[in-house]
């Protein structure tokens, strides 16, 4: 074995199970079980990071990263992991670690790791405290500004054979209710660890390799995480206090304007409703509420509404000492509610000390519309726009908003939500994307401006409705960035940027502009489940399930999350891991991407029976609300019964596929998933001419050029059609161009992998090209 030392900088993590000395003693059976559980964990965590297990000894890991932030992330995921393992674990089977982590100088050699890296490491782990991550003040300083949690520091910490007091921090990790804060007088490394042998030798083998060694002090470009602003406010959804619960979208109203206002405001900050309605009317965790949501206040209040009269009641709180700052109860008439908004507005201001221009003046004070029923009618859309996800959601927000403007004609607020809302469906296809529906938010936009000229909103739906419904993303851009300083605290910009970024293919960009629209709104499940599909497109799946973690810590059992976690398991192969997250879920009709997922991993199985029942229970009472997604299932049946070698069942799905999708296609030419769906069913039905046909429609209807993310997914149905139409030549060059690229499906799975390559039966005719086999056979590209 070679003596040869290589000396790099590397951080170093140091797990270790609590209580494991004194479970052996007690019932050695269940601790061997316990550690046999752990080790298995922890080793399919550690690659998700990069990270490079060294050693184990006992219920002991030590494991090097390249980075501070990787090794962070890691023990994050780890006692994220084991926090959920032990929710309904008893006290006597629940795994609980202590992790450190420091980043220094260490030497490799012999397949073995020393130095002070080493050595601090092993004496910060004990400090951690059961279920806690201690880590060096040199690993504080790089991660701080990357990793969306806070951090406490310990009292200056003398480690033995340590010359220097060190500065130590606990990460304080999400999910804890009562972190107890773990210090030198309560806890030392001698007296809690188990690991004192290995330790010993450690130590000694750090002190003979690495004399002269010295703690490497870190200079990162990072700098110190700027402290909450105190001009920054949450507005918590507003009790409904009516005796009548369908008034809830009143109170919602009433939040959602006085919020508005605020937003409006570029002295201020003010997070978004989207990430505060997953909160109480008056939690009881104010603080931590405002921690996560990076405020330094917070308003509370309550609506009671009652025939023509209004109760307002509000209270400005300081979150740090949840403290009173103001409170009143204002009682209106409908006709005046206005007041009310932009009084309780002006006052925050005023208590905030934000400096306002007269615009912004003039912004509090204004009202939107003399109308009280078309305002109502408006409230009632928009509660509906905030939270439908279903058609039948859609329409009842379209039906609203349409009222609204009827009722008043000049109500500019009205018509720009009415654009905005359309413009979302036509790109979303949560209702068809027909011609009308682009035109009526082409009109309602115009309208509003027209009303209204320097209206925020109506700015922001003009470049919405020219990035959704016409793709002209020079122009959405200009008006996009128009409207930034007409509405400073809009998330709604970044997001929507970030989106148009990634259509263009400029990655990076769309990654800056992710990031700052969580800044404002950074408990937006749907933000962060684009921002996860990202991260997917590029093909970091470790980076988009992080993104899916965090879905998970404000939506806990998320159904479409879990779906997206599954899709990354199949596409890294793991049909196992798949499988687990996917068969609890009940995903209805509606819910098309989970249920889609939950075929395509029978179709990866190979295993058809149990979907195939499934799927006609759905089909036998299809319904007309879902539209084209009925004839998407038949397609899929087809192919389940063609996997399970019921030819004559599988041409029969795929021709009633056909027959319902067809229409659809009429009234949407260029509607991509129609396209690439009916491309699939042709090919299932041997026609070849009408596949490629398709196939080539819709490459040409959204080239990659046009659109980064989206218009790889007509080559993917090429490569599939000629793979099973013997074109060989066409399906690889295909598929070449597609594993080097990022990219999202037409279909709700992942983008191509070598792993999906190996699994996917629709490459079976391709099986024995070595060129196949060369392509399933590599890594996956990450662009």
């Amino acid at each position: 074995m070679s003596d040869q030392e290589i000396r790099k900088l590397a951080a170093i993590m140091f797990t270790d199970m609590v209580g494991y000395g004194a479970l052996s003693q007690r019932d050695d059976k269940l601790a061997l079980e316990l550690l046999e559980e752990h080790r298995e964990l922890l080793r399919k965590i550690f690659p998700q990071f990069n990270g490079t297990e060294i050693k184990t000894i006992g219920d002991a890991f030590l494991v090097e990263f390249n980075s501070a932030l990787e090794a962070a992330q890691c023990a994050i995921a780890i006692q994220r992991a084991l926090a959920h393992r032990n929710h309904d674990t008893s006290a006597d089977r629940r795994i609980e670690l202590k992790i450190g982590i420091h980043i220094g100088d260490v030497v490799h050699r012999n397949g073995d790791v020393y130095g002070d890296g080493v050595n601090i490491a092993s004496r910060i782990e004990p400090l951690a405290g059961a279920g806690g991550i201690c880590v060096s003040m040199d690993v504080e300083r790089q991660i701080r500004n990357a990793l969306e949690t806070r951090f406490e520091k310990l009292a200056p910490t003398e480690l033995k054979n340590i010359s220097v007091p060190m500065d130590l921090f606990r990460v304080v990790l999400p999910w804890e209710k009562q972190p107890a804060r773990a210090t030198p007088s309560q806890t030392t490394p001698e007296a809690r660890s188990n690991r004192g042998p290995w330790i010993a030798a450690l130590i000694i083998a750090a002190a003979l390799a690495a004399a002269g060694f010295y703690i490497f002090s870190h200079r990162s470009g990072w700098t110190r995480s700027a402290a909450i602003p105190e001009k920054s406010i949450a507005v918590l959804p507003f009790e409904n206090l009516s005796r009548d619960p369908d008034n809830a979208y009143f109170a919602d109203g009433i939040q959602d304007e006085i919020l508005t206002r605020l937003s409006k405001v570029a002295d201020l900050k003010v997070i978004s409703r989207t990430s505060t309605q997953h909160y109480k009317s008056a939690p009881e965790n104010l603080p931590e509420i405002a921690r996560l949501l990076g405020v330094a206040h917070i308003l509370e209040g309550s609506v009671q509404k009652s025939a023509d009269s209004v109760r307002v009641n509000v209270q400005l709180i300081k979150a740090t000492n949840d403290s009173h700052l103001w409170a009143d109860t204002f009682d209106r008439k409908l006709t005046d509610i206005f007041s009310v908004e932009s009084e309780v507005a002006q006052t925050i201001a005023d208590q905030l000390r934000a400096k306002l221009t007269g615009a912004e003046q003039q912004v509090l004070a204004a009202k939107p519309t003399d109308n009280p029923e078309a305002y109502d009618a408006y409230l009632r859309g928009l509660a509906t726009v905030k939270t439908y996800i279903t058609p039948a959601d859609a329409l009842s927000a379209q039906k609203y908003l349409r009222e609204a403007v009827r009722l008043d004609p000049k109500f500019a607020l009205a018509w720009a939500m009415l654009s905005y809302t359309n413009a979302r469906d036509y790109i979303s296809q949560a209702i068809p994307p027909t011609a009308a529906l682009r035109e009526e938010a082409r009109q309602a936009v115009e309208t509003a401006l027209t009303l209204q000229p320097n209206l925020g909103e109506a700015v922001l739906a003009k470049g919405f409705y020219y990035y959704a419904c016409l793709k002209n993303y020079d122009t959405a851009e200009r008006y996009f960035e128009q409207a930034r300083p007409l509405l400073p605290n809009n998330s709604r910009i970044p997001e929507s940027l970030a989106y148009l970024t990634r259509r263009r293919g400029r990655w990076d960009q769309s990654e800056s502009y992710f990031n700052e629209a969580e800044r404002l709104d950074p408990r937006n499940v749907n933000l962060l489940g684009q921002h996860a599909i990202s991260y997917s497109a590029n093909r970091r799946f470790p980076d988009a399930l992080r993104k899916l973690d965090q879905i998970l810590d404000i939506t806990p059992d998320d159904l479409n999350t879990l779906a997206l976690m599954a899709m990354i398991a199949q596409a890294e192969g793991d049909l196992a891991r798949a499988a687990a997250l996917l068969a609890p879920l009940r995903p209805s009709p509606g819910e098309f991407r989970a249920l889609g997922l939950q075929a395509y991993q029978a179709i990866l199985e190979r295993r058809s029976a149990p979907m195939i029942t499934r799927l006609k229970e759905v089909l036998a009472k299809p319904d007309s609300a879902l539209g084209s997604i009925n004839g998407e299932l038949r397609f899929y049946l087809g192919w389940l019964q063609k996997v399970a070698g019921d030819h004559p069942a599988a041409q029969e799905s795929w021709r009633q596929a056909r027959n319902e999708l067809e229409p659809f296609l009429k009234e949407q030419p260029e509607n991509l998933d129609l396209l690439g769906c009916l491309a699939l069913t042709n090919m299932g039905l041997g026609d070849k001419a009408a596949a490629l046909a398709l196939s080539e429609r819709a490459m040409v209807a959204l080239p990659i050029e046009k659109d980064a993310i989206d218009g790889p997914g007509s080559i993917e149905i090429l490569a599939r059609v000629a793979a099973q139409m013997g074109e060989p030549d066409r399906a690889i060059a295909a598929l070449q161009k597609l594993l080097s690229i990022p990219y999202s499906p037409l279909s709700p799975s992942a983008p191509l992998t070598p792993a999906l390559l190996r699994l996917d039966p629709m490459f079976d005719p391709l099986r024995n090209d070595p060129r196949f086999q060369k392509l399933a056979a590599s890594e996956a590209v990450k662009p």
